[in-house]
């Protein structure tokens, strides 16, 4: 006999571009705020872009993970109570399900999924109680390089493929091309339609699993996608001082895009309620860029939300969807909270106490402590091993 199983879960979901700054002990109070963590959630999907300058020797050079293991040591002392040291170590090093025990006393999130991509990063932490819930499986990664001659990566998408349960879940973190000029959304859209030709995801075993973005259930895309408002500067922040959100968004290429069928063709996203987030002054971070244009060094940009969070697939519910206020880059982070639902088949239904549950629940340990294996090789491979991988 089979039963039809229906669970729900949060998930938020979240974008920064940093402006190439290195994270700092005094930033734990800004990520405190911006990871809204008073109101948890059950998975936590941080979609990073310049967490190292876009000079010639990091776009050029190879990857050094010295940036995305400090912003993941950060993140982890956030929502982990300090105990970030420890639940980093999957990461580097797979753990026996003995010591794995001993550390789910420490903290609530084990990192997940862990990729960099020059400045595109993304890191993917679970609460250690889905564990004991559902099967979560077939964890993989892949980045695409699209930006200078359509193949560097200073512009370009990290995705994190997953199974929980028998719900694929795919997210990309993306960095588009910049630029305010008309015709600059024509090569944000050419990317986004390179993204999802050239992501793919492996298979190593017999596991059905998506190898495309659009082939899983549930899909989140996330980032700084770059699309700027079709409106003069002056008019844009006049629309900006009296909050005049609605307005201004019929200015909003992303959503003309949207509207048109030019990209993301059935994807949804939610109503916007903030200012735009892009481009704030280095030399007063509570204004925006070339308010003052004869102050020497700082660029004229007009406003936009260059930083945007979007989803497709069935089951989903967006809660939220706002800007945090660190003033730490000359970009405002972006987060949205989600609650997202699963089915599940089984022949049968196991009582808990029962020595079958008991054996299920030690059968659930040891699958994650192999799958953590599995995330180590993700990790660790070097870019230049595959065609599909950067």
């Amino acid at each position: 006999m089979y039963l039809m199983y229906q669970y729900c879960f949060r998930i938020f979901v979240a974008t920064w571009n940093v402006a190439g700054r290195s994270p700092v002990g005094s930033l734990a109070v800004d990520l405190d705020e911006w990871l809204n963590v008073k109101e948890s959630a059950d998975i936590y999907v941080l979609g990073f872009q310049e967490i190292v300058p876009l000079k010639a020797k990091n776009v050029i050079g190879g990857e050094d993970l010295t940036e995305a293991t400090s912003w993941n040591l950060l993140i982890g002392q956030i929502l982990n109570d300090k105990c970030a040291c420890r639940w980093i170590t999957p990461m580097i090093n797979p753990m026996t399900s003995v010591h794995e025990e001993e550390l789910n006393n420490c903290g609530r999130y084990k990192l997940m999924a862990s990729k960099k991509m020059v400045g595109v990063f993304i890191s993917v932490w679970i609460n250690t109680s889905l564990f004991n819930r559902y099967n979560i499986s077939s964890v993989k990664v892949c980045a695409v390089a699209c930006g200078i001659m359509g193949y560097l990566g200073n512009k370009g998408s990290v995705s994190v493929s997953m199974l929980i349960e028998g719900t694929s879940f795919c997210f990309i973190v993306a960095h588009l091309a910049s630029g305010e000029k008309k015709g600059d959304e024509g090569r944000r859209n050419h990317q986004v339609s390179d993204i999802f030709k050239r992501t793919y995801f492996t298979r190593d075993d017999c596991t059905p699993r998506p190898l495309t973005i659009l082939g899983h259930d549930q899909i989140f895309w996330f980032g700084d996608l770059n699309y700027r408002l079709y409106l003069e500067n002056d008019l844009a922040r006049e629309l900006i001082k009296k909050q005049d959100w609605i307005t201004l968004q019929e200015f909003d290429q992303l959503r003309q895009e949207l509207g048109d069928g030019g990209v993301f063709q059935g994807w949804s996203e939610g109503n916007i309620k903030f200012a735009p987030t892009y481009k704030y002054s280095a030399f007063n971070s509570n204004r925006y860029s070339g308010t003052f244009p004869s102050l020497a060094g700082e660029k004229q940009r007009t406003p936009a939300w260059c930083d945007r969070i979007l989803w497709y697939g069935k089951g989903v519910m967006q809660h939220s969807y706002f800007r945090s206020e660190s003033k730490f880059s000359d970009h405002r982070p972006v987060s949205a909270l989600f609650s997202t639902q699963i089915e599940l088949v089984k022949s049968n239904v196991p009582i808990i106490g029962s020595s079958e549950y008991t054996k299920q629940e030690r059968s659930n340990g040891e699958a994650s402590s192999t799958l953590l294996s599995l995330i180590t090789k993700d990790l660790d491979a070097s870019p230049s091993n595959s065609k599909r991988r950067t």
